[in-house]
């Protein structure tokens, strides 16, 4: 038998409600569904790894259990994130949220964290890893930008839309390959205090900033943008081929991984 393919664990946010649920005659009965896009599986799958989408749990240790069978975790996009998860007041444009949701994805990244497992966010993902390390968000972004940027783009998501600015001597320009990339936008919401350990390495022409990433030694990255829907080209292909070849490496049941 072969070396194992790492597990990467992928979160889901997105609640659908049972007045938004239309099933079959042939399935269950309507009722709250969570949600998440197959172009995530796809690209943790495309990239090597094998995807597991992580459901919320609630019992004691049951996140440390469901931690130590994986490799590696990718934080996926979704609704706005709670503000009382950093104690700030609501902003009146907050957009709609989860917050028993948030608080089993913020476990879950506090965990794999500080097991030192390989992490990668993708837009709500990134704001999250923020937020586990006590940063804080813009809870609604039109209010900080000149508007010359459109952060919720009405394109399809396979489209990009604008640029962002790599800092070079980062991790992120080196697995990009490039200082300086195209990307989409669906985000309502971005980074305002950058969390304990992490610098920001990305940026739109705006200012918004587009990429953290942690300053030890771990793999630890965060995009702004959909990367999961732009995987045709290289360089976005790039990010999980870099989260799955780092979670192979840290994990002993799994071998070398080719992207």
């Amino acid at each position: 038998m072969g070396p194992l393919a790492p597990l990467i664990g992928i979160t889901t946010s997105e609640v659908r409600r049972t007045l938004t649920v239309h099933p079959s005659a042939e399935s269950d009965p309507p009722q709250p569904e969570l949600a998440l896009g197959v172009a995530y599986m796809r690209a943790v799958e495309r990239a090597g790894g094998i995807p597991v989408v992580l459901t919320p749990l609630t019992a004691a240790g049951a996140i440390d259990g469901l931690l130590g069978r994986l490799s590696g975790l990718c934080l996926s996009g979704g609704p706005d994130l709670d503000p009382s998860n950093y104690s700030a007041p609501r902003h009146p444009e907050l957009g709609p949220t989860e917050p028993e949701l948030d608080t089993f994805e913020l476990a879950v990244a506090r965990g794999a964290d500080a097991l030192g497992l390989p992490i990668l966010g993708i837009c709500r993902g990134l704001q999250t890893l923020n937020v586990a390390r006590g940063g804080t968000l813009v809870q609604h972004l039109p209010d900080r930008t000149d508007g010359s940027v459109a952060h919720r783009q009405t394109e399809s998501g396979r489209r990009a839309t604008h640029s962002v600015r790599v800092t070079p001597a980062s991790r992120l320009a080196e697995v990009l390959g490039s200082t300086e990339v195209a990307v989409n936008s669906f985000h309502h919401q971005a980074i305002e205090r950058l969390g304990a350990g992490l610098r920001a390495v990305a940026w739109a022409p705006d200012g918004t900033v587009e990429g953290i990433e942690g300053e030890g030694p771990g793999f630890l990255l965060g995009v702004q943008w959909h990367a999961e829907t732009l995987i045709d080209a290289a360089e976005h292909a790039s990010l999980f081929a870099a989260l799955v070849a780092a979670a192979a490496a840290a994990d002993p049941l799994t071998g070398a991984v080719a992207a």
